[in-house]
């Protein structure tokens, strides 16, 4: 996938991509893999490949999802910055809060923003478990995006906290999700949540499957969640 035909695919789901806009994916395309010699950041680096596996992956949430009516989004174990830097690209009103365990992560991710001149992203060096009983981030966000970080019924433990009562935490995931949705389902209730909808499609070239599985918070996250540090991958609600 080359980068006029990311745009196209962009602007068919209703998404305008600006020469300004190209610019900074291309130049966030030569940060990965000029520090991914230096730092383990992805397995990915063809050019073709980045555009479609990281760029245009990342983007999906938004072929379903109105994020004009978004303004506060933290993404948990962002990695390399997927999916959370590319949406910040394409919807920079977004006030964009990126959560990683690894700090040296977080200096290439500062390093990326700088660059490209992204406005309103903070970096938050914390696990998710800590993090979800800060105050300041406990249900402060509209959203909470996750790309494949763990099992549903891990993963909602992880994210669900930072969701407000009444905004969504979208789970990207790859093929085969019905089995975590039914292993999550306990999860996903007792945090506050209810799966909406899950949208299924293939990436264009390479036509693996992905999956955007939409939860919505319909109560506040009891008190006793996120457990501490390491508690819910050893334990997962179950």
């Amino acid at each position: 996938m080359d980068a006029q035909m990311f745009r196209q695919l962009a602007s068919d789901h209703g998404i305008s991509l600006s020469e300004e806009q190209l610019s900074q994916f291309h130049r966030y395309y030569e940060l990965l893999v000029e520090w991914n010699e230096k730092m383990n950041l992805t397995g990915i680096t063809e050019q073709g490949q980045v555009y479609e596996k990281h760029f245009y992956d990342s983007i999906t949430p938004a072929f379903y999802h109105d994020f004009s009516a978004i303004q506060t989004v933290i993404d948990v174990g962002s990695g390399a910055g997927f999916p959370g830097v590319p949406l910040k690209i394409c919807f920079p009103h977004l006030k964009l809060t990126i959560l990683d365990s690894l700090n040296k992560r977080l200096v290439f991710l500062q390093e990326v923003t700088k660059e490209l001149g992204l406005q309103n992203v903070s970096f938050l060096h914390s696990r998710a478990e800590d993090a979800g009983r800060d105050v300041k981030y406990r249900e402060a966000f509209d959203m909470a995006t996750a790309r494949a970080v763990a099992r549903m019924n891990v993963l909602s433990e992880l994210c669900m906290p930072f969701v407000k009562q009444g905004g969504v935490f979208l789970v990207m995931k790859g093929q085969n999700v019905e089995e975590e949705l039914a292993e999550g389902k306990k999860a996903i209730k007792v945090l506050g949540g209810k799966t909406e909808k899950v949208e299924t499609f293939q990436l264009p070239e390479e036509q693996s499957e992905r999956n955007v599985i939409s939860i919505r918070k319909q109560q506040k996250t009891p008190g006793t969640y996120p457990r501490k540090a390491g508690t819910p991958a050893k334990k997962p609600i179950v």
